[in-house]
């Protein structure tokens, strides 16, 4: 029996995906559940399972094509079909030997090496049960025909270049060489469709919004002090370490809670002022930079907030953060620290209208009772929508967050 695997369901959001590869070709035994395909959409790269166990009879959209819900893109044959097949081979009638290539039984490990190698089966002579071909007929005939003709030796020519691959996707990138005017070597890709969707959202965020950013700067000694002292309980009791961002998004909550326009966004005339504190936070992967959503934040706990920043990060590297973790979201924080930035000015992600940015710690000296001391200082900026908050409320905000952060006592007893 042929079983057709489909597109699945894509949300009322995306139109359409971008297949990147197959991790099975024609030939190939299949397990049930097992990952076929990947599809990748403007968010997230998602998995395509064998409904049930067999064997990829034929791909239908190749590596690189533009499917949408519901789309064919496999045919394979269920284990039922494959197990009647078997048998028929495993005990062949004495007839003349098949004229077709297409009709020579083959086990699915030959019929796999046989097509990786674009070999054709009838000029393969078959040493098995009933000229049966084996694995081990197919790496005769290769080795016989690199014998036959081998490879041109040129002690001027390089070792052959992999085929190189988008960093962003694992789509293969095609090895035509190419030349600027001057002769000089350069290489054309294919933009990923995340990275045309984020160029896309920051073009809009800069062209329909009136962006400006406010800085500031908050000695972060306190929040050192506090991690040491208590980071080995933490540990222990949540098995989970206690790092900077679960301070930042409490002070974040508790300065929105002041300024509710900071966590409001604007829809066409009017404004939404969100009753609830979902905060996004971004984050790098292999594919580009991602905003999961950390829901209700400010019902969370400092170890609630830790695991799932740990959480985001494990599936922001395999690829499993689903769209309901990557939709919404009222404000967002960006840690560029994390690379060594010292300051930058972050662009909003509509329909937000702000953002908080966060930058590398640096011992500067500051100024405290009349003395100079050396303290752990950290640059921060809020990049806000000037059409919906006022100069004012920016510059309170971010001084708002700065003093959770230099007395997290604050945070702690909510005062």
């Amino acid at each position: 029996m042929s079983i057709e695997i489909r597109v699945p369901t894509l949300p009322e959001s995306v139109a359409d995906a971008t297949l990147i590869s197959w991790h099975k070709q024609p030939g190939d035994l299949i397990a049930k559940d097992e990952n076929l395909v990947d599809l990748e959409t403007d968010k997230v790269v998602l998995e395509v399972p064998a409904p049930q166990a067999g064997i990829l009879k034929e791909i239908i959209s190749p590596d690189g094509s533009t499917v949408q819900s519901g789309d064919l893109l496999a045919i394979i044959s269920a284990a039922t079909e494959t197990i009647t097949d078997d048998s028929d081979t495993a005990n062949p009638t004495p007839t003349q030997p098949e004229s077709s290539a297409s009709n020579i039984p083959l086990s699915p490990a030959v019929r796999r090496l046989i097509f990786e190698n674009d070999i054709d089966p009838s000029r393969i002579t078959g040493t098995g049960k009933g000229g049966r071909i084996t694995k081990s007929d197919v790496q005769a005939y290769l080795s016989s025909q690199t014998q036959v003709n081998p490879a041109p030796a040129n002690p001027n020519t390089s070792e052959p270049k992999p085929v190189p691959t988008d960093a962003t996707t694992s789509i293969k990138v095609s090895p035509t060489p190419a030349t600027d005017t001057n002769g000089r070597p350069e290489q054309r890709v294919p933009m990923t469709r995340l990275r045309a969707k984020v160029a896309e959202r920051l073009l809009q965020a800069q062209q329909n919004a009136a962006m400006l950013t406010t800085f500031n700067e908050v000695n972060m000694q306190s929040v050192i002090d506090l991690r040491k002292q208590y980071q080995e309980r933490f540990i222990a009791k949540h098995d989970v370490k206690l790092g900077f961002m679960s301070f930042f998004i409490k002070a974040s909550i508790e300065a929105l809670k002041r300024y509710p326009a900071i966590n409001a966004s604007i829809d066409g005339h009017d404004i939404i002022y969100h009753g609830y504190y979902d905060v996004g936070i971004a984050v790098s992967s292999p594919r580009g930079l991602i905003v999961p959503v950390l829901r209700d934040a400010d019902q969370l706990d400092f170890a609630g907030i830790e695991k799932n920043i740990v959480d985001f990060g494990e599936k922001a590297q395999t690829g499993t953060l689903t769209y309901a973790e990557l939709n919404g979201g009222t404000f967002t924080i960006t840690n560029g620290g994390i690379f060594g930035s010292m300051l930058s000015t972050p662009i909003l992600n509509p329909p937000q209208c702000a953002i908080l940015g966060m930058h590398a710690i640096t011992e500067r000296p500051v100024v405290e009772k009349g003395e100079i001391v050396i303290r752990p200082v950290m640059y921060l900026a809020l990049s806000y929508d000037h059409r919906l908050v006022d100069g004012r409320d920016a510059v309170q905000f971010l001084v708002a967050i700065k003093e959770g952060l230099e007395s997290p006592a604050h945070l702690l007893l909510n005062i």
